[in-house]
């Protein structure tokens, strides 16, 4: 049997967070990381080495655009998703251009995240 997906859940909303990660565990990944912010996320990245992370774009301090070009200038190959209520083209855009892999609305709800999760993994591994 494969190793469970580590992910990391970026969001600055507690009940957002606690939920995704409750959600992903129960479904069989593996939260090796929940950070409320850009910077703890960018603090605890390493220690947590997640294969995916899922960020927020709308965070106080650091956005989530902010926080995935940090993330790729201290680990170029980190798999990436936004994660988000706000979404439109132009994010879209500039999340590529971040390495953000993919962009979901939160609309779309926990089982087009988890899908996206697994394709990129599974594409990787």
């Amino acid at each position: 049997m494969p190793a469970p997906i580590k992910v990391m859940v970026v969001d600055d909303t507690d009940h957002v967070r606690n939920m995704l990660t409750s959600m992903l565990t129960l479904d069989g990944f593996e939260v090796v990381g929940a950070a409320s912010g850009g910077a703890e996320a960018i603090d605890t990245l390493d220690a947590a080495d997640p294969d995916v992370v899922v960020i927020d774009y709308k965070m106080p301090g650091m956005d989530g655009l902010t926080t995935a070009r940090t993330i790729r200038e201290k680990r170029p190959s980190q798999l990436m998703i936004m994660y988000t209520a706000f979404i439109d083209p132009e994010l879209e855009r500039q999340a590529v251009d971040a390495g953000i892999a993919v962009c979901l609305g939160k609309v779309e709800g926990l089982a087009s995240l988890e899908r996206e999760i697994s394709r990129l993994c599974t594409a990787l591994f």
